[in-house]
């Protein structure tokens, strides 16, 4: 399905998941607690965001699928 609020969705979930991608190398790399805290919560963060982007995604989906059966009974 090719709609613009769509595949806005998708390139920030991309984005999220780059973020998240680099997030994971500097938890990995740091030995100091209170960086790698840091690091969690900003993972956690981005995790909610990406949770509340598929669910955006998925309303949206349904959505245009019904307008679209209500355009083909027509």
């Amino acid at each position: 399905m090719d709609d613009p609020y769509l595949n806005d969705l998708r390139g920030e979930f991309n984005s999220y998941s780059s973020q998240l991608k680099k997030l994971n190398k500097k938890l990995v790399k740091t030995n100091s607690t209170e960086e790698q805290l840091e690091i969690v919560e900003q993972i956690d963060l981005l995790a909610n965001r990406m949770e509340n982007n598929q669910k955006q995604s998925v309303k949206v989906t349904k959505s245009r699928l019904k307008q679209r059966k209500k355009k083909s009974k027509m």
